[in-house]
């Protein structure tokens, strides 16, 4: 049972997979695990990674965009430049609250590209209160790992047919 749960906690920790991959794996394969814990081992692997790189994604960023390697280099400041102005125009829109509001939301739909690396890539980009960001990519990563959880046991085809 220890290496299905690993498995679980694994692939909730890989960049743009996470929970929403997690999550239908361990249902689809009938791992033999409850689907309670199932759910809490993909919602505890999706945050592991979240505080390095609130950490440590704007810092590598900095470092890279300093460097000579022409491509290293380019990369880090397309990613600086491309999020911190993305990331100012939707500060302006939404006010403090508003934009946790609306990190929670990016992270909580779970569609590809969204989820807990790349909204806590995003508020190190802008630099945003560590203890909101953790909040707000909590909860947005709990609503996504339920939805994921309804998906993967095929409610929403008994509740909406199809």
């Amino acid at each position: 049972m220890i290496w299905k749960i690993i498995v679980v906690l694994l692939i909730s920790m890989v960049p743009l997979i996470e929970l929403r991959g997690a999550i239908p794996v361990a249902i689809g394969m009938d791992l033999g695990l409850p689907e309670w814990l199932v759910l809490i081992i993909a919602i505890i692997g999706n945050m592991v990674p979240i505080p390095f790189i609130y950490f440590f994604a704007r810092k590598f960023l900095e470092w890279g965009a300093k460097k000579k390697w022409k491509p290293l280099k380019q990369f880090c400041n397309f990613c600086l430049k491309k999020g911190e102005k993305a990331g100012n125009k939707l500060l302006k829109k939404t006010g403090d609250y508003g934009t946790y509001f609306a990190l929670f939301l990016f992270v909580a739909i779970p569609i590809p590209g969204t989820g807990g690396w790349t909204g806590t890539l995003a508020a190190s980009i802008l630099k945003l209160d560590f203890k909101k960001t953790i909040i707000a990519i909590m909860a947005g990563v709990l609503v996504a790992g339920l939805i994921m959880l309804a998906v993967s046991l095929g409610l929403f085809k008994v509740l909406f047919g199809g």
